[in-house]
């Protein structure tokens, strides 16, 4: 008792102490679109069952508190041609989706991107005032590499590679330079599974729990569960990605803060606040 104490009065009268900042995050998945039909799970895991069968949902994630409110990823816009492989149902924009926890567009103030798939960087000009994160090979090759004789531009949107460089033209973008890096009081990126080129993931200290928002470097639960990497082009390194897994156990203290990208049972895991957004808690 005496110890937990200390622990707070020091957090009073030193606010500006990283180990206190960093217990105060609050963490939410909020879904702005679904796929309207159930996809077999082998369509998202190498090797996964084609019998079993699993929900789509595309989400962005709030990361709330130390007078930060900051996304991890921007969702898309839904006049996006590469959309209508998924057929959409249930289109919120993501910026609207904010509404329901009574926030606007212009409160962000980060986000952090874990790569740069259309899905997950199309909205990025909703958010005017956000300082976007990104990893700096990443970035290189998403401008320059993806697009020469030989590169990889899959998943990739030009209208998307222009709004990122608008960001930086506008000073709003900050390239982090490889694993493992504090970008924030309280947050750290992490590098490996290589769904892109240099793709992250993100963990955050909420003071009970640390949380992983895996976003792709994870599709889906069964990934995770099993220790098998994303079906055939989820990965440039499907070693690498089972890697990635592994590490994430060892960063948490329960697998269930690890959170994927895409499976929708992550709305049914956790308590919901309002519909199509649940606390990570």
């Amino acid at each position: 008792m005496r110890n937990f104490i200390l622990i707070v009065l020091i957090c009073l009268f030193a606010s500006k102490s990283t180990w206190c900042q960093s217990k105060q995050y609050e963490v939410y998945a909020l879904k702005f679109a679904s796929s309207a039909h159930l996809w077999p799970i082998a369509d998202w895991v190498d090797k996964g069952p084609a019998s079993d069968s699993l929900r789509i949902d595309f989400m962005i994630w709030l990361i709330k508190g130390n007078g930060k409110t900051i996304l991890v990823d921007a969702g898309f816009l839904n006049d996006i041609p590469d959309a209508k492989e998924f057929a959409i149902v249930n289109y919120v924009r993501p910026d609207s989706t904010l509404q329901k926890l009574g926030l606007k567009p212009a409160d962000i103030t980060d986000i952090v991107l874990s790569h740069p798939h259309w899905d997950h960087i199309d909205g990025l000009d909703l958010f005017p005032n956000a300082q976007v994160w990104m990893q700096q090979d990443d970035f290189y090759y998403y401008v320059g590499a993806a697009w020469q004789k030989g590169g990889n531009s899959g998943g990739f949107n030009k209208r998307d590679v222009r709004k990122l460089i608008d960001k930086n033209l506008a000073g709003k973008l900050t390239l982090v330079n490889g694993d493992n890096q504090e970008i924030i009081p309280g947050i750290k990126v992490f590098t490996g599974s290589r769904h892109t080129f240099n793709s992250q993931y993100v963990l955050v200290e909420t003071g009970t729990n640390k949380v992983i928002l895996a976003s792709d470097n994870i599709w889906v639960y069964y990934s995770l569960e099993h220790m098998q990497p994303a079906s055939v082009g989820g990965t440039y390194d499907p070693a690498g990605y089972v890697n990635a897994m592994q590490r994430m156990k060892t960063l948490v203290t329960n697998p269930r803060y690890i959170i994927p990208g895409h499976d929708g049972k992550i709305f049914s895991n956790f308590p919901v606040v309002k519909e199509g957004v649940v606390k990570i808690d």
